[in-house]
């Protein structure tokens, strides 16, 4: 777009974004990948990221906890636990042992989700151990927040009646995760990358508006990005709300402020 002088009208993404705020981020992190390039997410910056994005709150998981220490990297997370921060959970998923002794831990420590990671761990969704995990998880009640691809990653909790939020649901993976979510109430899916111009309003139509979580993947991800397509999306402002807080706030269990 140009103005009379030719120059460029620079594009204004926080215009179209207008007033919407989120009240509940599903897929925040705290700490740094060792392998790759990023942010050290520490949770100052993180949160500061947060508010800058118009992000009242965030369900968080540990980095540490995911690649190094598990129990450690969960307590250190535990202590962030306040208005800003819901504490989520990690296991390890080489280790089903040990993350099923984990998980009743976090239970018993008020931990209302668990998040699995994957492909940080080099585990697929075949492995008995991630089956054993989805299942012990269920027993408890624990809402799971897993990365991976959906198209493989529904298995393991098909028929558990477990709420799970797949995290890397990717609009050309859309449909997979629609047809399994169909038989499955409790399957749940991030925003993030269901980026094209039809993605949310599809997901409603055949789902049901309540089944939609805004994400952002912070600090790793662009917060921007899909906090833009939800403000532009067909959907009404009832249910923009509800995708940007209000479903994440039920499912897990939180108070709506």
């Amino acid at each position: 777009m140009a103005i009379e002088d030719g120059s460029a009208i620079p594009f204004d993404a926080w215009r179209l974004v207008g007033g919407l705020e989120v009240a509940l981020d599903v897929d925040v992190l705290f700490g740094a990948y060792p392998d790759r390039d990023g942010p050290p997410g520490a949770p100052e910056p993180v949160l500061r990221l947060l508010g800058e994005h118009r992000i009242r709150a965030a369900a968080v998981a540990g980095l540490r906890a995911a690649l190094f220490d598990v129990r450690s990297g969960n307590d250190e997370l535990i202590a962030q636990a306040g208005p800003e921060v819901v504490p989520v959970g990690a296991v390890d998923l080489r280790d089903p042992i040990g993350a099923s002794r984990e998980l009743d831990r976090l239970a018993g420590e008020g931990v209302g989700a668990v998040r699995l990671f994957p492909d940080e761990q080099g585990v697929e969704a075949g492995f008995p151990s991630v089956r054993h995990v989805a299942r012990h998880a269920a027993r408890l009640g624990l809402v799971v927040l897993t990365g991976g691809d959906v198209r493989r990653f529904w298995q393991p909790f098909a028929g558990l009646g477990a709420d799970v939020v797949f995290l890397d649901t990717h609009f050309y993976h859309l449909g997979d995760f629609l047809v399994a979510a169909a038989d499955e109430p409790g399957f749940h899916t991030s925003t993030r990358l269901l980026n094209s111009p039809d993605a949310l309003e599809l997901a409603a139509a055949e789902l049901g508006v309540g089944r939609l979580l805004y994400g952002s993947r912070a600090p790793h991800y662009e917060p921007l990005v899909p906090l833009l397509r939800l403000a532009t999306s067909g959907l009404k402002p009832e249910e923009i709300a509800a995708v940007a807080g209000g479903n994440a706030q039920r499912l897990l269990r939180r108070p709506q402020s």
